[in-house]
Formats: structure tokens, sequence, C-alpha cells
């Protein structure tokens, strides 16, 4: 049988930029070689398209974007062609593409933008398609969507930016302190902010619509993080659940990715009964937000046993160390038949 020619999408022009780099770079150093060609697309921080054809190492290490290794590159809307256009020789050639696995985080790629290109272009989707990537990245309708079908989300207010500070004091009193304020989307916890008193939230504010117009204040769940990491399309599996002990604020972007003070369970440290509420939660919000192919599903558990919904990372972070990984991997399914089987689901 002839390989699968699949695209794999890296970089982008987010504040994630970097984690795509080490997220794609496990991917296609894990694709089976004997099952796929690979075609790596790299866009730049300036939004510039790129077909690589170097070492996979120099995604990781960022040097990726250079004369010798790189030629301009684009995703053709055009569903007949159904692929790319690379530049060879001076004129584009067409590379027809099976599918193609955006490895991107955030904004410009996480959130529906590059998928629509793909269904515009009728390449199969590795992952989630347009509607849920739009939806899971905008944290207000994701919370509405959930609470529509009984599912607990923390009271919050939307902001725009043109709001007063005394309107906003007025809408959020009964939300009490902390409080959190969130871009509506935004990735890797980009412009959040725990809030402990009123006097703090203008800063607050101002770094969060430095990454979107539409702010969301959040009241404060007392609770641990519980991850769920979901693969399938209309009968999804899971993974065993983790649990974020942290000894911090929150799980701010610095702990994502070094960790210094926080530590991961895996199997999170819960009875079997609430391992398995939470695993059917997990699965009604991934469903609901008509997720497809892979995603995390966070939520927080309460003292008292309450589940509650905080988000869904349509594209979580995807190393072989990743929490998305390590959850499948402690549930006996390995990183490479992940990657199988996201291929599988999208050709089918």
């Amino acid at each position: 049988m002839s390989k699968l020619r699949i695209a794999v999408i890296f970089g982008g022009a987010s504040p994630e930029y970097d984690v795509s780099l080490k997220s794609a770079y496990s991917v296609i150093t894990h694709m089976d070689k004997d099952k796929y060609e690979i075609v790596m697309l790299g866009i730049t921080t300036s939004g510039e398209w790129l077909r690589f054809c170097g070492e996979p190492e120099k995604i990781r290490d960022n040097t990726w974007n250079n004369l010798m290794d790189c030629t301009q590159a684009i995703i053709s809307p055009c569903c007949i062609i159904q692929g790319c256009l690379a530049l060879v020789g001076g004129t584009f050639r067409e590379i027809k593409l099976d599918a193609a696995m955006p490895v991107l985080h955030g904004r410009n790629g996480e959130d529906g933008t590059v998928q629509g290109l793909l269904e515009l272009a009728g390449i199969p989707i590795i992952g989630c398609k347009t509607l849920s990537s739009a939806l899971c990245m905008d944290k207000d309708r994701a919370h509405k969507l959930a609470a529509s079908i009984g599912i607990k989300v923390p009271q919050s207010v939307v902001i725009e930016s043109n709001t007063s500070i005394e309107s906003i004091l007025a809408q959020t009193k009964h939300l009490g302190y902390p409080l959190f304020v969130k871009p509506v989307r935004a990735g890797s916890s980009f412009g959040i902010t725990k809030v402990s008193h009123r006097r703090e939230l203008p800063t607050a504010l101002k770094l969060a619509f430095e990454h979107d117009n539409n702010v969301i204040i959040e009241e404060n769940i007392i609770g641990v993080e519980i991850g769920c990491a979901l693969l399938g399309n209309d009968d999804p599996i899971t993974g065993e659940l983790d649990e974020i002990e942290l000894t911090g604020d929150f799980f701010d972007y610095k702990q994502k990715y070094t960790l210094e003070a926080t530590e991961i369970h895996v199997p999170a440290r819960i009875s079997a009964n609430k391992t398995q509420e939470i695993k059917d939660i997990a699965k009604k919000i991934y469903k609901a937000l008509a997720c497809t192919g892979f995603a995390r599903v966070d939520m927080f558990l309460t003292p008292s046993g309450e589940i509650y919904f905080n988000e869904v990372n349509t594209i979580p972070g995807f190393t072989l160390h990743s929490r998305y990984a390590k959850m499948f991997n402690t549930a006996g399914i390995t990183y490479e038949q992940i990657i199988d089987t996201v291929i599988d689901l999208a050709i089918k």
C-alpha cells in the first residue's frame, strides 16, 4: 500500500509559537515513516507559510526558518487540488494531502482559523474541526453550552474593552474575591490574573485586553484541577485522569511548562466512583462542543465533590511528556498509537 501523505502544520502567529514547535517535533519524530509521508508546513510568527524540508531537530531548536531548508508554500483553498502549493524550481507545484494535523496552540491556529481553511480545501483534519475549535477557544460560549446540558460552570461576567471600571465593579460585585480575569479567547493561561482585591482589577484588565477585545471575569472555584484526555469521534475513549497539585496561585504559563511549584499526579488521587463521574462529564462536554479526534477537558473538583467545567483544549500540549500523552500512556496507550489513531479517525 502507498504511504499516506500527512501535513503537520506548526509554529503560527501566536504567543504559543514555541510550544507548537516542541509539540510538532514530537509528532513528526514519532510518526511511522513506513506508513506516512510527512509534509512539514511551518508558519512564522509574522504569518508566512513555508514548506520545511530539513531535519526535525531544527523545528525543536527553532532554527527551521532558513533559506536552505524552506520554500514558500500555501494551503490551496481549491478543493480540486486538496492539498498545498509549494514553490519548486521557480514554479508552484501541487502536493495532494490525505490529511493535515494542525499542531498549533492558541490564536490563529487552535481557534478554527486554520481548520476553516483546511475544510474549505477539502483536506481531512486530524483533530477538532472549525466549529468545535472556535467554540472551545471562546471560554464564555463554551461555558454557556456546557451549562445548557446541566454541567456546573463558574459564575462569570464578560466585559468589553470600552466598559468603565465603575460598571465593571458593579457587574462583578456578586463574584467576590479572589476572582480570575481572563481573555475570552487565548491559550496557555496568557493574560490571566488571579485578583485578590478590587484595586488589582484595572491592571489585570489591562493585561487581559492585550490578548483579546473581550475579557471574562470568573468566580474562584476552590478545589483541585482535574484533566481528562479524550480520543475519538462519536464514542471517545479516555485516558487516566490527572490531578494538578499546585502550591502557587494558579496553573499559569510558567507552571504549565516548568512545573516549578506544581506536581501532576496520574492517575488522579480520587475515588473510582468520582473518576468515572468526571470521565462521563468530560465525554458529555466533548460531544456538546462537537469535538472530534482528540482534546483535553479540564475541570475543577471541589472538597464537597462538585465538578465544575473549566475549559477544553482542542490541541493540548502534544509532546511525548505532555499531560495528554501521559494520561493515555498510564492507561496503556502509547504515543505512537495515539498518532496512528487520530490519523485513522481523520481519514475515515
